[in-house]
């Protein structure tokens, strides 16, 4: 079965539009972990505009499933990574302006950069994974940086999934599906190819209730890394029975 990582993030963009504590993200971590979350998953970013340094380290110390830490390749990050010590690190591209990560790493472009802070982070106990798009030459690019894991970026499945949902005209449909059938194929190569060159595979970005069961049947796939769809539905339906849907659904 895949394994659920649920990202947080976004229950600490609601605390921090009021700059108040509530609604607070350790307490979200704890009542996705009660209904069924396999880890947690947050983004440090380096402006800070969801997770903060104390939810961090409130998060190490009180979560009972696997923290995994998102954050870029910098400085501080890698210091911060070797302090808190979460149980993974994934590596993945960081633009103050965007809303949220747009594609996967360049790995290839800076190969020796990644290298050096897969070593560092390996050599403290921490499991490396690199967030890259579905290409050969990030692939072997990742593997040549010694990261245990890749995890692959499904933004481009996930927006042609959404765009065969707002499209109407039958020959457009058909185009649209056939747009979403090679990134499917894609994302099940790169997988592959992945596992013959012995890393491991999670994947994650813009996976929602409607669109994962196609995912699902991509090779040797570990865990799916979920956040917005997650929190957005908890919403109308509380978080333990959103995250516990999703479970469903994976375990599907």
């Amino acid at each position: 079965m895949v394994l659920l990582g649920v990202n947080i993030d976004h229950v600490a963009t609601v605390r921090n539009a009021r700059g108040g504590l509530s609604p607070d993200p350790l307490q979200a971590a704890l009542i996705a972990e009660d209904y069924g979350a396999d880890g947690i998953t947050v983004h440090l970013r380096e402006d800070r505009r969801h997770i903060k340094d104390a939810d961090l380290i409130a998060l190490k110390f009180k979560i009972t499933t696997r923290l995994n830490l998102e954050m870029a390749n910098t400085p501080e990050m890698v210091q911060i990574a070797l302090e808190i010590k979460p149980y993974m690190v994934t590596l993945v591209p960081e633009r103050r302006q965007e809303l949220t990560t747009e594609g996967g790493l360049d790995v290839s472009a800076h190969r020796n950069a990644l290298t050096e802070t897969v070593n560092k982070l390996t050599k403290a106990g921490i499991l490396v994974s690199l967030f890259i798009d579905p290409d050969a030459a990030q692939l072997k690019a990742s593997q040549e940086t010694g990261a245990s894991y890749i995890e692959l970026h499904t933004g481009a499945y996930s927006q042609a999934y959404f765009a065969i949902s707002q499209t109407t005209a039958v020959n457009m449909v058909s185009e649209r599906k056939i747009d979403l059938d090679q990134t499917l194929v894609a994302l099940t190569k790169t997988a592959t190819d992945a596992h013959q060159l012995g890393l491991r595979v999670n994947a994650g970005h813009g996976l929602n209730y409607q669109n994962i069961k196609p995912i699902l049947n991509i090779p040797h796939l570990e865990e799916l890394n979920i956040g917005h769809s997650i929190i957005a539905h908890s919403i109308f339906t509380g978080l333990g029975p959103a995250v516990q849907l999703m479970k469903k659904l994976l375990s599907e």
